[in-house]
């Protein structure tokens, strides 16, 4: 993320003459997300405020004497939450906007209520693309320029820093940050999707042998590098050569990511057992003293230190317990953790939402089941495993080299003083 936004700031103030302020989280985790405010560091061209979120963005807006403050819609209740306490704390003068750059259609445009599933909601939302799926208005650059003087951001340190400090989940190297990247893997001469990979995705997208069968947009859609909408009007220019593969794209990323934001916003328990529908509650606990095969700890799901390489922990574990782990897991490692895509889809697994309820069986009840014998009736499994040991090995051994790199540079450092 920090990457793209290094190509956004110099592009916004060279090319549109808009000033770039930074926000950097301050001692951020995964689990901080469940806090209501967390603290942050804000770097303006003139001002330096450090604090939480609800006093510095206020104090602000008073400092630079702002009229309008403009805002982006999210689902979840910490954004939600800090936004409610600074429209309380803004003067009355300035006027607060919200627009939803993740969705094409406005979440609260699309539905005023909770959806059971996206057939309730595709209907709603196929009604109102004629009005929004339209192109962007192109940006002019800004007639007055920003008056005060800019402050250096030293990008190589920060991105240093954050690396380091999230060693643990080490940075990935297969995605190119940036809209430019973003652009390059929608529709790039070489390995673009909707020019090279297209005709595949209704048949491979659902096979984790075949990553290449994948749009590979997440991570750019997740952290704003490129819009859905983009992605949309893009792929309906190709509709004519890959009807099938379009439509099962465009379903994706429109109706499936609205459904998400959907069920964010009107569930305020999103990310809990309490959040289920009552027919999947009610059999998660009737089966919930049945014997379980295998239980496992947070620790072993995490270090993959279990009997079945395939294993899901919302089958194999207690349902509140199965839910908590499962959404620690993704929000950790998955570059688009912490997304209305992963709870729903956390809760999809273990809780049967928007789902229906299927043949009764011990431990699952009425949840959709999969075991391993199912995993490989519909992939090559063996080939999964094999894939996903070479990128294992792969990342070892780029590691180990890295480190051996740093090791020489520390030896010749110290070198070089000695011979001062």
């Amino acid at each position: 993320m920090l990457r793209g936004l290094e190509q956004l700031h110099h592009e916004i103030e060279q090319t549109l003459q808009i000033p770039f302020f930074l926000f950097q989280a301050s001692n951020f985790t995964i689990m901080d997300f469940d806090e209501d405010f967390f603290m942050i560091y804000f770097e303006t061209s003139f001002l330096n405020f450090e604090g939480e979120a609800i006093e510095t963005i206020p104090s602000f807006l008073k400092e630079c004497g702002a009229s309008l403050l403009v805002t982006d819609f999210s689902p979840l209740r910490p954004v939600r939450g800090w936004k409610e306490e600074i429209k309380k704390r803004v003067s009355d003068s300035v006027s607060i906007h919200e627009v939803d750059a993740h969705n094409v259609v406005p979440m609260w445009v699309a539905s005023d209520k909770l959806e059971y599933g996206a057939r309730t909601i595709r209907r709603k939302i196929d009604k109102l693309l004629p009005e929004y799926l339209i192109d962007f208005p192109t940006l002019k650059p800004q007639s007055r320029k920003w008056a005060a003087t800019n402050r250096f951001i030293d990008w190589k340190m920060l991105i240093e820093d954050v690396v380091r400090k999230g060693a643990e989940v080490p940075e990935i190297e297969w995605c190119e940050p940036g809209e430019v990247a973003a652009l390059e893997t929608l529709m790039g001469d070489k390995k673009g999707f909707l020019t090279t990979r297209l005709k595949n995705y209704s048949i491979d997208r659902n096979n984790p042998s075949k990553p290449e069968g994948l749009s590979g947009l997440s991570p750019y859609l997740h952290f704003g590098q490129i819009s859905a909408q983009r992605c949309a009007l893009e792929a309906r220019k190709v509709r004519k050569v890959n009807p099938q593969a379009v439509d099962a794209f465009l379903e994706e990323l429109i109706v499936r990511r609205e459904l998400a934001d959907n069920f964010c916003y009107y569930q305020v328990h999103y990310d809990s057992l309490q959040g289920a529908w009552d027919w999947a509650r009610k059999t998660l606990m009737d089966h919930a003293s049945d014997k379980r095969e295998h239980i496992y700890t947070k620790e072993q799901l995490e270090k993959a230190q279990t009997a079945d390489p395939l294993w899901n922990a919302s089958q194999l574990e207690l349902p509140e317990e199965a839910l908590r782990i499962a959404l620690y897991l993704n929000d950790k490692y998955n570059i688009d953790g912490r997304d209305p895509n992963g709870y729903v889809g956390c809760m999809w697994s273990i809780c049967g939402v928007h789902d229906q309820g299927w043949q009764e069986r011990p431990v699952f009840g009425k949840i959709r089941y999969m075991n391993y014998a199912g995993c490989k009736r519909k992939f090559n499994v063996d080939a999964y495993i094999a894939y996903v040991k070479r990128l294992v090995g792969d990342i070892k051994k780029r590691k180990g080299e890295a480190l051996i790199n740093n090791k020489a540079k520390q030896l010749t450092n110290i070198q070089r003083v000695h011979t001062k």
